[in-house]
């Protein structure tokens, strides 16, 4: 691969996790929401990756979690149904260790890339000399 490739690679990864970030970012911003009338909770969106040629890798979008809803007793709340409520089926906990390895990721990516500019620089150099 070409030094020129590895940047490729990387600046894919870091889009890849950054989009990843956004979309947990959303899904914690809706993970109280619930069903109200005939609208149901928010449900939990992940994102599709898909490699792509020389390397790299590609957003392909998100798609929706099939797990069920959160529900919980609240015989008060006026969209209750049977005293029960369906909340959205996002765990903040896990969103947040979710949220942890993105960033990681993403740094990883750009160490990738700081390294390879820094070969990219020597070799410049040597070539100068």
């Amino acid at each position: 691969m070409s030094l020129l490739g590895a940047f490729r690679v990387s600046a894919s990864g870091m889009h890849a996790e950054r989009y990843r970030m956004d979309v947990i970012s959303v899904n914690l911003a809706n993970a109280s929401t619930m069903r109200m009338g005939d609208t149901p909770p928010y449900r939990r969106k992940e994102v599709a990756l898909e490699p792509g040629p020389d390397g790299t890798v590609r957003v392909r979008g998100t798609v929706d979690d099939a797990s069920p809803f959160r529900e919980q007793y609240e015989p008060g709340n006026p969209y209750a149904v049977d005293g029960v409520v369906q909340y959205s089926n996002v765990d903040p906990i896990d969103e947040m260790v979710s949220m942890i390895s993105a960033a990681r990721a993403y740094e990883a990516n750009v160490a990738a890339f700081n390294m390879t500019r820094a070969m990219l620089r020597s070799t410049l150099e040597i070539g100068a000399v």
